[in-house]
């Protein structure tokens, strides 16, 4: 079982942060947030985390921190960045 941890590849990385940031953008959506309100809504004074992690621009995530904040502000549990919805798939 440890085995397979070693077996994630970069690419299978790079989709699950794809994934999340794909879920918080179709929230902040959904809430009427535009990527600046929510910027600085969890502190930030420019949209380059959130426009930059929705893009997936040079490899900029977000972390648990951002999530826990970012959840609060959208009034979502943070499981919602995690879930598979029908068309990610």
């Amino acid at each position: 079982m440890i085995n397979d941890f070693y077996e994630c590849d970069r690419d299978q990385i790079q989709d699950f942060y794809r994934h999340i940031a794909k879920n918080v953008a179709r929230v902040r959506k959904e809430k009427g947030l535009s990527q600046l309100d929510l910027s600085l809504a969890i502190g930030y004074k420019s949209v380059s985390l959130i426009a930059g992690a929705e893009a997936g621009y040079k490899n900029i995530h977000f972390n648990l921190e951002h999530l826990y904040k970012i959840s609060k502000v959208l009034e979502v549990d943070i499981k919602e960045f995690f879930v598979c919805s029908m068309d990610s798939k």
